[in-house]
């Protein structure tokens, strides 16, 4: 990047949560600086988070325990979203079978539905949202509420959640356990990578900018995507290097950086691809029919850029072999080396 700071070319900045401002119940180190420099300098901030396991004002007091002020209506979540949807199309009182946790429960009561927990109780729709006791008898009712006819709705599918011991199943794991019983999908996907959230929150920018900082790119990159935003990746999270070089055209960001101070930070911070014009002091050249090679010198993430230009253009996928010792220790730095 330039001289200038990312963050001085948007009116709103939307965090995803897990692996970008935390990591289970950590602030993810440098997260608590940033969001309060945010604040000092008067710049506005939402979260929004595919997590159905707390309501806003559970993830705000969460946030706030970190170090990090927040509202409850800066926070934006899948199961509110999912709820407010049911609430719109359903009657009053329409029982709906929850599969999830309690918060998703109340979401579903506040929106005035009754949330039922068998398919004996004849729910007119199923909402399944990440719970971690939610277990074969709880899949075991949904199947039987949606063979039945019931709506089946997920507040998302996210494959995995980040944890300190590595990526643990997430709710899209369990509604594919669902759908393979089914043999179908459910009939509407709230949470990101649906633009929805994203979307909502981008209107309280009013005319100004907004940028989406995730850690996936499945999910917050896609979505960001979708809703025609731009959006930075941090590398503190679920996605790597190696998964970005691979991504397909809805999944790659504006940006990449490795935590969240390349907000401020220019030094900390890439535009991808790299331009034609400007490899940042690296070269990559396809040696072979899959091969490809980096030399030269100068910041790991430039020679990120630089990577990601011959990935997407040219797409090899054989090792990348590093030219100089600069580029073999910047592959290292990025998990990329052969």
């Amino acid at each position: 990047m330039s001289g200038d700071r990312l963050v001085d070319g948007y009116a709103l900045v939307v965090f995803d949560l897990d692996g970008v401002i935390y990591l289970i119940d950590q602030p993810i180190p440098g997260a608590v600086e940033t969001v309060a420099r945010l604040h000092g300098e008067g710049r506005a901030v939402a979260y929004a988070t595919n997590n159905a396991s707390r309501r806003a004002a559970d993830v705000a007091d969460l946030l706030t325990g970190m170090g990090v002020p927040a509202r409850p209506d800066e926070v934006l979540t899948s199961a509110a979203a999912a709820a407010q949807l049911l609430g719109e199309r359903l009657p009053a009182g329409a029982p709906v079978l929850v599969v999830g946790a309690e918060a998703l429960r109340a979401e579903i009561g506040e929106v005035g539905l009754k949330p039922v927990s068998t398919a004996d109780e004849a729910p007119v729709a199923v909402i399944q949202g990440y719970g971690p006791q939610v277990g074969w008898a709880d899949l075991a009712e949904a199947a039987v509420a949606v063979r039945a006819g019931a709506t089946w709705v997920a507040t998302n599918t996210d494959r995995t959640l980040p944890s300190g011991r590595g990526p643990l199943p997430g709710n899209g794991a369990l509604v594919a356990a669902l759908a393979t019983a089914l043999g179908r999908n459910p009939d509407e996907i709230v949470g990101k990578p649906a633009p929805e959230l994203f979307a909502t929150a981008a209107r309280r920018a009013d005319n100004g900018r907004t940028v989406v900082v995730g850690d996936r790119l499945d999910t917050d990159i896609e979505g960001a995507n979708r809703a025609g935003l731009d959006s930075l990746l941090v590398l503190t999270g679920v996605s790597d290097a190696a998964e970005l070089l691979g991504a397909p055209a809805e999944r790659r960001p504006t940006y990449v950086s490795w935590d969240l101070t390349g907000l401020f930070d220019p030094d900390g911070v890439v535009r991808v691809p790299a331009s034609d014009a400007d490899h940042g002091g690296w070269q990559v050249t396809i040696t072979g029919a899959d091969d490809w090679q980096l030399s030269g010198s100068g910041r790991a993430l430039d020679a990120l850029a630089a990577l990601c230009a011959v990935a997407w253009r040219s797409h090899p996928t054989g090792p990348i072999r590093p030219a100089s010792p600069e580029a073999a220790k910047v592959l290292e730095q990025l998990a990329l080396a052969p």
